[in-house]
């Protein structure tokens, strides 16, 4: 596809709900779309909430939304009705959104199966169908998952750089 992992930024999670209400005014200039990914169903639907309240068009998904809910949530999210989803595991959800520009993870530093290496991978992955894709990691420390995610992730982007500089070169 020519297309790279994304970059990978790691924030402190200090304001970080503050922070990525910056990145998503950001990412609405450019007609982009954002996830944010949460730990539990509660604080994505506080944050959503809370987001909508500012005026941001946002909607939480998780597993209490009935699953022939879930098509029509994110073709309104893919069509521009909502510039963010909140949630908690996003993998099932997010089969190719190449409108997602930015991932970001809040509490990224919190070990866990929702912050393990494969997760992580897997949630920073749903930016990588975007030629402006971007992770955020919201973390105070950087754990061994994150480390190994982030490693494997410009690993991937090196092997992609090295074939799309090949086909250039070929190509021209």
């Amino acid at each position: 596809t020519g297309l790279l992992e994304p970059d990978i930024e790691i924030k402190p999670t200090a304001n970080q709900i503050q922070d990525v209400m910056l990145e998503i005014e950001k990412c609405k200039a450019k007609n982009q779309r954002v996830l944010v990914l949460t730990l539990t169903k509660r604080l994505s639907e506080d944050i959503a909430d809370y987001l909508a309240q500012r005026n941001i068009a946002v909607q939480w998904l998780h597993s209490e939304v009935k699953t022939l809910d879930r098509p029509g949530i994110l073709e309104d999210f893919r069509r521009g009705i909502y510039d963010v989803i909140v949630g908690v595991n996003l993998l099932r959800e997010g089969l190719d959104l190449p409108e997602v520009a930015l991932v970001a993870i809040l509490d990224a530093d919190k070990e866990g199966f929702l912050r393990n290496e494969t997760t992580l991978i897997q949630t920073m992955g749903r930016a990588s169908r975007n030629p402006n894709g971007r992770v955020i990691l919201y973390a105070d420390k950087v754990t061994g998952s994150m480390a190994s995610a982030i490693a494997e992730v410009a690993r991937r982007r090196k092997v992609q750089e090295r074939y799309n500089h090949s086909q250039t070169v070929d190509g021209a």
